[in-house]
């Protein structure tokens, strides 16, 4: 485009040049021919209406479109510099004694046939360019001598012409294959920053590109989140001095960039945020290469960041991984000579026994139940199998273990009980196992009537849709909210409080609700409210079956 844009401005500017050299020549006295000069004019004026006109010059992009397909373009071409070739050729023979070497002009045509169109039509156009040149040299009116070296200075001007359009059609090809091959580089370079970038967005660990005046040119969210004690962070680019709280950082980067070296497992840090709050990362350094001369201004370094509760918290959840495996083995193992142990025992219960006997026959039937129960919880813990995902009516499964509890509790239900509820008032469909939520409730239920007041509604549970995509159940309780260090490890394996507690029943809980893509927290409530200790377990809702929904109505 560009090409044909230059051809499109040279013959313009030809032609004028054309016009004005035959207006020379008439104010010079040395006559002009009327011919010459009204081709001269007829030429320059179309070359101009082509290169000034909007029109003209969407029809010369059009025509460079169309050339690269093979298309009409090239026929348009061919005509556009067989009218150069033509025109030049016509004043080469009409003004031979003017002494001006309109010859000379058919270099500008050939260039551009070579150039634009394919090389079988640049060397045809060299080849009409040659035979016009001879055809007018052989027609020459002078003598045979001025003929012959009008003959060869005709044919040495086609030879040029000849190489001019090889040599102009093998630079256009080359330039044409570098220039493709640049665009294609460049595409794959946008490409792949624009891949780097959203890796780089979405990696859960910090990153800041940081220049040697400590300013932040580039960062990805978690990045800046981590600078903060809530929100997304500053808005690059910043300075890592800007803020006090942000000293530790600046002075560990500016040594990283100072000393050019970082250990590669990196260094802890300590920010005190706006609130006081302390928060511990670990800071990786890598560094680009400075400039040939050794100075370093042009140089980044990349901080990498990583909050060492979530490194800490990814080797827990590590460990407790190992651990369930090894404990679902062990438990396994366990099963069979405990049940050997039960069977004995129950034989010698129906022996007639003394009653000193009779008291470690059912101590020990106490605890063989004790140990099945943690073998039973423990094999919980072992992968599940694929099945088919089920849909159950919440509402329905609550209430009905809500009701059990109670009984097996020996707890009333109604308005002096310690126990209120709280249901949604129509079916409300979740995807759960029935059994695995019954076991879920149960030991959220426990674990608030064991810590809550003897007051009425001590126990309050609620079950609601939440936003249209998932189903909401709390456990309230009343009594003193769990301390911190307590909190940290409630659904940790094999954690408890109580003595004879197995400490599995919370983490099973969490088990079972990430196996059907449920969530499990705890939280405590505002000083203020009467049950400060709170348990949400949030499901996802889903359209219960229409049996299943008519069922549940009746």
């Amino acid at each position: 485009m560009r090409v044909a844009r230059t051809y499109a401005a040279a013959r313009a500017l030809l032609g004028v040049a054309l016009v004005l050299a035959q207006a020379a020549a008439s104010m010079a006295g040395q006559g002009s021919n009327a011919l010459v000069a009204t081709l001269c004019v007829a030429y320059a004026g179309q070359a101009l209406i082509i290169w000034l006109l909007p029109r003209f010059r969407g029809l010369t992009e059009s025509m460079v479109r169309a050339s690269a397909t093979g298309g009409a373009g090239r026929q348009r071409w061919v005509t556009t510099i067989g009218v150069d070739i033509a025109t030049f050729v016509a004043l080469h023979l009409l003004d031979r004694a003017s002494g001006f070497n309109f010859a000379a002009l058919l270099v500008l045509p050939v260039l551009m046939a070579g150039v634009l169109l394919p090389r079988i039509a640049a060397l045809a156009a060299a080849a009409a360019s040659a035979l016009l040149l001879l055809f007018g040299a052989w027609d020459s009116p002078t003598g045979l001598d001025a003929t012959t070296l009008a003959l060869t200075r005709a044919g040495l001007a086609g030879i040029g012409l000849f190489a001019i359009a090889v040599l102009a059609g093998e630079l256009a090809a080359r330039l044409v294959r570098e220039e493709t091959a640049a665009r294609e580089s460049m595409e794959l370079a946008r490409r792949q920053a624009q891949l780097n970038r959203l890796v780089i967005q979405e990696l859960a660990d910090g990153v800041l590109i940081v220049d040697a005046g400590l300013r932040v040119r580039a960062a990805n969210p978690a990045g800046r989140a981590l600078l903060v004690v809530s929100g997304p962070g500053p808005s690059v680019p910043f300075g890592l001095e800007d803020r006090a709280q942000w000293r530790p950082l600046a002075q560990a980067a500016r040594q990283a960039i100072a000393d050019r070296r970082w250990p590669s497992v990196g260094r802890d840090i300590e920010l005190v945020l706006d609130d006081g709050q302390a928060r511990r990362l670990r800071l990786r350094a890598r560094f680009t290469p400075g400039n040939t001369h050794g100075d370093l201004g042009d140089a980044y370094c990349v901080l990498l960041l990583e909050d060492l509760r979530t490194a800490q918290a990814r080797l827990r959840q590590e460990k407790l991984a190992a651990m369930g495996r090894v404990s679902a083995g062990i438990a396994h193992e366990i099963r069979n000579p405990l049940a050997a142990i039960s069977q004995a025992n129950a034989l010698l219960l129906e022996d007639d026994l003394r009653a000193d006997q009779q008291r470690l026959a059912r101590m020990v039937s106490d605890n063989v139940r004790r140990l099945q129960r943690i073998v039973d919880d423990v094999m919980e813990l072992a992968p599940a199998r694929d099945e088919a995902e089920s849909i159950i009516d919440a509402r329905a499964v609550v209430a009905a273990t809500t009701v059990d509890w109670a009984q097996t509790e020996t707890i009333d239900l109604g308005p002096a009980s310690r126990l209120h509820t709280e249901l949604t008032a129509e079916p409300v469909g979740v995807h759960f196992d029935a059994e695995h939520l019954r076991r879920v409730l149960v030991n959220l239920l426990d674990n608030a009537s064991r810590h809550a007041g003897p007051e009425a509604g001590a126990v309050l549970l609620r079950l609601a849709p939440h936003d249209g995509h998932a189903v909401v159940l709390q456990v309230l309780s009343s009594g003193e909210p769990i301390v911190p260090e307590v909190e940290r490890h409630l659904f940790e394996p094999f954690f408890s409080t109580r003595s004879r507690g197995s400490g599995l029943g919370l983490y099973i809980c969490r088990e079972l609700c990430e196996r059907y893509g449920a969530n499990i927290e705890y939280r405590a409530r505002p000083a203020h409210e009467p049950r400060r200790n709170e348990f949400v377990v949030t499901m996802r809702q889903a359209t219960l079956p229409a049996p299943d929904a008519m069922l549940a109505l009746t």
